[in-house]
């Protein structure tokens, strides 16, 4: 199992609707997650910052990486855009982190 985290910023007062979005993930995204290995995935918020942590444990990084060249991955970025920090095409601006320790 290949354990990944990333550092994505919300836009302040995102909130609330940030979590709402992911409460009512679309059935379509769940499913392309799976199907591109993502065995347990998380999202945490700290308030102080902004700072979105995901967490995810995959099978495969090359099948992982694939999600992000899918229509319905593209379509959640531009849904989610309005709300968080992006590139220019939607994506939102990560930043890799690295694990240091485990248990």
């Amino acid at each position: 199992m290949i354990k990944k985290a990333i550092r994505m910023t919300l836009l302040p007062g995102c909130e609330k609707e940030y979590e709402k979005r992911h409460q009512e993930l679309w059935p379509e995204m769940k499913e392309l997650l799976i199907a591109h290995g993502a065995k347990s995935y998380s999202i945490f918020f700290d308030r102080d910052t902004n700072f979105l942590f995901g967490y995810l444990e995959i099978e495969n990084e090359l099948v992982w990486e694939q999600v992000a060249e899918t229509a319905v991955n593209q379509k959640w970025w531009h849904y989610m855009a309005d709300i968080m920090e992006t590139n220019p095409d939607d994506s939102p601006v990560t930043h890799k982190l690295y694990q240091v320790f485990d248990l």
